[in-house]
This record gives structure tokens, sequence and C-alpha cells, in this order.
């Protein structure tokens, strides 16, 4: 009970995002796509469902496909349970998704040593959280020693790498998930 299943999904915010990133009033899009504002508003605040004809005026109109404003689309529930793996952890390093789906916010769990001369960079805001251990991170030329319950804070676009310093060491990452736009691009110094 409470465990995540299949709900339908909701295309209001999608479309809200849409219209917005094209910078267009709602009034625009119902001129384009030959709906009401009233209804707009109802399917964008998830109050109303677009038929397959109207989502696709709707994309029309926001210069997108419905199949791309479907798979932008929130799911309807707002509760998931992952439960953790019951099984011995095994000595090599494991990865763990901690969200399932297609969400703005993406987590992880890195149990085990980590590459540590693989250098990282991702394009959206990042939190290093240790849950286990002890890790040693290296960002913007500096070095960081963080052990258990310990947090490093990362912005999109620093370049860092990590590793391990006792074994069984678990970090969870929580991030801006890669396909939100979170942050325009910084300048390099």
């Amino acid at each position: 009970m409470g465990d995540h299943k299949e709900q339908p999904l909701r295309v209001g915010a999608a479309v809200r995002r849409r219209r917005r990133a094209l910078n267009l009033t709602l009034a625009v899009v119902a001129e384009r796509s030959g709906l009401s504002v009233p209804f707009l508003s109802q399917v964008e605040n998830d109050r109303a469902r677009p038929s397959q004809s109207s989502l696709e005026k709707v994309a029309d109109a926001l210069r997108t496909t419905a199949v791309e404003l479907l798979a932008a689309a929130d799911p309807a529930c707002s509760v998931d349970v992952v439960r953790a793996d019951t099984t011995e952890l095994a000595p090599e390093p494991q990865t763990r998704s901690l969200v399932r789906g297609h969400h703005q916010m993406h987590a992880s769990e890195y149990t085990g040593d980590h590459d540590a001369g693989r250098e990282l960079q991702h394009r959206n805001d990042q939190l290093l959280y240790v849950a286990d251990g002890a890790v040693e991170i290296e960002a913007e030329g500096r070095a960081y020693r963080l052990g258990r319950g310990d947090t490093l804070y990362l912005t999109g676009g620093v370049r860092h790498r990590w590793r391990a310093t006792v074994p069984e060491t678990r970090i969870v990452v929580v991030a801006v998930a890669e396909h939100i736009e979170a942050v325009r691009d910084r300048p390099r110094r």
C-alpha cells in the first residue's frame, strides 16, 4: 500500500512550461489552437483532460507534438516508495536509483568505491550526502573530506571527482534532473 502504481499523466504542467518557455500568453495559444482561454487554463491546472484532438491542437500552437507534451507530463500520483534492496551488499561498487520515472529531481545511492579518476560535470545543481563512511571530493581545484552525515552542494557546471576513503561508503546524490533547464549556462572562469 502506498507504493507507486501506474497513474494517468498530468499534461497541464508540461503545457504551461512549454507555453512559458515560448513567452506566450494563454490568449495567443487559444487563438493559434482554436480552443478557449478558460479551457486552456483548466488544462494547465489539471482540472480538464484534453482529448487527443485538443492535445494535438495545443501542441501545434506550442510548436511541438502531442507525444513530446506527454513525454514531459507529470505522473498523477504524488507518492512513490522505492524499497531498499534486501540482499547483502556486494563488495563491488553499486549504484541504486532512489527516484523512479521522469521527474524534476533525481537521486542515486552509491555504495563502495568510485572511479576516482573520472571527472564529473553536471548541467544542474547537486547535493552529495555521505550516509556512511567517508569520501574525498575534489571540486574547483580544492579537496574536501566528508564523513558520515556531511553534505556538499555543487552548482551546475562544477567539475568534480570523488573517491571513497572507507570501505562500504554510501553516498546519496540528489540533483535537479538533466532534462530540466534549471540553470542558464554560467560563464567559464
